[in-house]
């Protein structure tokens, strides 16, 4: 059995978005900490608890980081049978379910708020929540940088361990937005209910964000996908009177990669780099495996 190969397409890509990561993960923990060193000196529990809101978002970015480190270093491992593609897949599913946990904590505290209002330092919660603001706004810049970006095959490469660390700031970012219009009316209308409220409704666009990429995720881990379609077309392409498809499948194996196997009936005398050519003329395949069956003999490629 020989194998044609290629699984390193979003290999470059990859490396630059873990980059990318990891100065936002670096801008997080310096804001983290100047945050709970200005809370602790100061006596500000809103500076100390945004700091520590900060830290849960630094867990985040730094499991999607972890996540391109052991991919790259673990690449050319043969235990791998089909590369590290799905390791980014992995993380960002872990982080759309802190995603789903946050969304869950921060409904439930908003709902505890309403029904037992806390005092609230209007000033420095709104400075609290500008910083948080810029600092999202930021990380947001930085890692669309490396969003939707393009492979050196010109289509774009989906990374979803990247959507994952962009969809958590960008929901903080959100978050903050809501926050600050909800604290001005605090502040300025007497509206106390306002921040509570303001909240829930996050939590909700949280939750909806964050469970959309858990079913993408989730759907590439299981090799789920609706290929209906491209398999008609490779026997539509491939089948002739004396040549039959007898067992076909299409998975991913990254973000951007697919494998397919072909198990061939045929009485023609092809060889299997016939096959390869024809499948490629239907779909993009990183890795094809084809497996022909003769009348006299079987050869395996």
């Amino acid at each position: 059995m020989t194998h044609n190969c290629d699984t390193q397409a979003t290999a470059l890509p990859a490396r630059k978005n873990e980059t990318i990561t990891l100065i936002v993960v670096i801008i997080t923990l310096v804001t983290m900490a100047v945050e709970i060193i200005a809370g602790m000196v100061s006596g500000s529990m809103a500076l100390l608890s945004d700091g520590i809101h900060m830290g849960t978002h630094a867990l985040a970015l730094f499991i999607t980081l972890a996540a391109y480190i052991f991919a790259r270093k673990q690449r050319q491992n043969p235990a791998f049978s089909f590369g590290t593609g799905k390791v980014g897949i992995l993380g960002g599913y872990t982080n759309a379910i802190l995603l789903i946990l946050a969304a869950a904590a921060m409904a439930g505290e908003s709902v505890e708020r309403l029904i037992r209002p806390v005092e609230i330092h209007f000033n420095e919660a709104i400075v609290v929540a500008v910083i948080g603001l810029g600092v999202n706004i930021l990380s947001a810049v930085i890692l669309g940088q490396g969003h939707g970006d393009h492979g050196h095959d010109g289509h774009s490469h989906e990374d979803h361990n990247l959507k994952a660390a962009y969809l958590h700031v960008i929901t903080d970012a959100l978050t903050s937005v809501l926050a600050i219009a909800a604290l001005v009316m605090g502040k300025f209308l007497g509206f106390a209910w306002a921040d509570p409220l303001v909240g829930i409704l996050g939590a909700f666009v949280v939750g909806k964000w964050a469970l959309g990429l858990l079913r993408q995720t989730s759907a590439l881990l299981l090799d789920k996908g609706d290929t209906t379609e491209e398999i008609e077309a490779l026997r539509r392409h491939i089948e002739s009177e004396t040549t039959a498809i007898k067992d076909i499948h299409i998975w991913q194996i990254s973000e951007n990669e697919r494998s397919l196997i072909l198990s061939i009936h045929s009485t023609e005398d092809r060889e299997p780099a016939h096959y390869h050519r024809l499948a490629r003329e239907i779909g993009q395949f990183a890795h094809i495996t084809v497996e022909i069956n003769r009348k006299t003999e079987s050869a395996y490629v």
